[in-house]
């Protein structure tokens, strides 16, 4: 058992060294290494850990490689499948934290003023694409426009909490009477033995989600133990991809003062070009805030909800794959996240970045080399970071 989460854990890390391209790609590569290579489980068991983790919030990719690595070696290898994936980028964006903080005249420097503008063309590519596959039709279009003017008309993070919520709700009636979009006969994922530890660490989610903010309301959490609970719910709330966390994380770090709008933009721009899941933007903002211990506490406080539901889930997972509801639901939430995102856009990147003629006109055309040069998003930063050292260094 030694060997084997030792080595989940160097598959992990390489993984999480090369895994550039956002969630979908990142399944993509899983599926190289962990079917085809390693064949550590078939193609029918992978899709459905794949539609296991698309349906639960929290990060799908890294969900992914935690019931893989929990499947190849118990508690110690999904521990490790966590680690190695996410360690990279998380250590690469806290040392950025360090570095833009220590650098004197950092938060005015022309390259983070590049990398802000990077950032709402990144963002604009996803909302379009998340809106051309989760809101492509009337209804939902309607839900993820409602769900972005409410976001700004009424900027509190319990709006957000209950756009979702709504969104479910009208999703479910909706599609009332529809059946599953999961198939019945679909091959059984093995399971975390026995019901009751998994039930347990179901009560530990919903314990935490609602206790911690009761306990902060109450003002008996210490400012590290603040900035988990904000992460905590962060990542206990996000549908729909690793995008999607945006707007959430900046409801809990910028009003707060614990990050400028300045420097949130850069540092989500610099996310894009690390391997890795795009929640170890964490890692960057609790660094910016308070230093490597925020850095540390953030990262794991974003990634404890979905670690708690993937392996609380799976062994029920052949049940609840059944229940048209839950589906259903899914099918309103996923179009709320549209427009969360496009939320996001507007406030903070957009309002916060384009001043003038001469911003628009380069953030417009980091958007045409993302979306019609097909540039990566990795290489895109890289040329705004020069570009932006040019224009606003001079």
């Amino acid at each position: 058992m030694k060997s084997r989460w030792l080595q989940t854990f160097a598959t992990a890390l390489k993984l999480g060294l090369l895994s550039f391209g956002g969630p979908t790609a990142h399944i993509g590569y899983f599926r190289e290494e962990y079917v085809h290579r390693k064949k550590w489980l078939d193609d029918r068991s992978f899709a459905d850990l794949v539609a296991l983790c698309q349906l639960l919030p929290g990060p799908a990719s890294s969900q992914l490689g935690i019931a893989i690595g929990w499947q190849r070696a118990g508690w110690l290898g999904s521990i490790a499948a966590w680690l190695g994936f996410t360690l990279p980028s998380a250590a690469l964006l806290a040392a950025f934290a360090w570095a833009s903080a220590a650098a004197p005249g950092a938060a005015g420097a022309g390259w983070l003023r590049g990398l802000e503008l990077a950032a709402i063309a990144i963002v604009a590519t996803a909302v379009l694409g998340m809106g051309r596959t989760l809101a492509p039709d009337k209804p939902r279009a309607t839900i993820a426009v409602a769900t972005a003017a409410a976001v700004q008309l009424l900027p509190h993070a319990a709006v957000q909490v209950a756009a979702i919520a709504a969104a479910g709700a009208v999703g479910f009636a909706l599609k009332r009477g529809a059946p599953p979009a999961a198939a019945a006969d679909a091959e059984p994922i093995a399971a975390p033995r026995g019901r009751f530890g998994a039930t347990a660490l179901l009560v530990v989610f919903g314990a935490l989600l609602l206790g911690l903010p009761l306990a902060r309301e109450a003002g008996w959490l210490p400012p590290l133990l603040s900035l988990f609970e904000s992460f905590y719910r962060a990542g206990s709330l996000v549908f729909g991809g690793g995008h999607v966390v945006l707007p959430l994380l900046e409801r809990e770090v910028v009003p707060n003062g614990w990050v400028s709008a300045e420097s949130f933009a850069a540092g989500y721009a610099a996310t894009q070009a690390v391997p890795g899941p795009l929640f170890t933007f964490a890692a960057y903002l609790g660094a910016a805030s308070h230093g490597w211990a925020g850095a540390a506490i953030a990262t794991a406080a974003i990634f404890l909800p979905g670690y708690l539901l993937v392996i609380g889930v799976m062994p029920f997972w052949q049940a609840l794959r059944r229940v048209a509801g839950v589906a259903h639901a899914v099918y309103g939430i996923n179009a709320a996240v549209v427009g969360l995102l496009l939320a996001a856009l507007y406030d903070p990147l957009f309002a916060n970045a384009v001043k003038t003629p001469l911003d628009f006109a380069i953030a417009a055309a980091f958007y045409a080399l993302i979306a019609f040069w097909k540039l990566p998003p990795w290489a895109l930063v890289g040329v705004a970071a020069l570009t932006g050292a040019a224009v606003y260094g001079l």
